[in-house]
């Protein structure tokens, strides 16, 4: 489990296209600081399993084929910046929300509207995924938990402080990028429960 609170933005120096997986290599001292071979790390928000430490602040991870179907990662390539943060601590303080680095699919960066000291930034998301988003909610974008500031059929927008525009690939990405989306798992489970109680 993660809280959506980037740790540190590292980098993609290796992928090997494995046919239906690929391994990563990724450049990220904080992250490596403490992480053996089995630990959880979220890139972009998508919960890896380190499968080598590697020198240099270095890990290696695999991707499977339905994450790089579900995800940007397909698309990310050596020298490309990435989100990265290690699972929580059971003692830690949860900062963000719950995050499970489960992807539930991609939108796109729609428009950006800049102000003195933060920027509003509105996101495409496919129609399946919208009933989850609620005005004043919390979603994942790129593993980074955020609070929905604007809502419409097909959109959502938030409003991104200097510290996320600074230390985030978010800060930086441009109209039409893809980001990876995952929605509160909460309001999975109560559409599921009340679907059940409703049959």
């Amino acid at each position: 489990m993660f809280t959506g609170i980037v740790e540190e933005l590292g980098q993609i120096v290796g992928k090997d296209d494995l046919g239906d997986s690929a391994r990563f290599v990724i450049r990220g001292p904080v992250v490596t600081s403490d992480a053996r071979h089995g630990d959880s790390i979220a890139v972009n928000g998508v919960c890896l399993t380190v499968v080598e430490v590697l020198a240099d602040g270095q890990f290696s991870a695999d991707v499977m084929a339905e994450t790089l179907r579900r995800s940007s990662l397909a698309a990310v390539g050596v020298g490309s910046a990435v989100n990265l943060e290690r699972a929580a601590a059971v003692d830690s303080r949860l900062g963000g929300h719950i995050v499970q680095g489960h992807v539930d699919g991609t939108g796109h960066v729609v428009s950006r509207t800049p102000s003195e000291h933060w920027e509003v930034v509105r996101i495409g998301l496919p129609p399946e995924l919208s009933r989850y988003v609620v005005e004043k909610g919390s979603i994942t974008v790129d593993g980074i938990s955020l609070t929905v500031s604007g809502l419409g059929d097909d959109w959502f927008e938030v409003s991104l402080i200097p510290t996320t525009l600074a230390l985030t690939t978010l800060g930086r990405a441009p109209v039409g990028a893809s980001v990876n989306l995952e929605v509160d798992v909460i309001a999975k489970y109560v559409e599921r429960l009340l679907g059940d109680r409703l049959r």
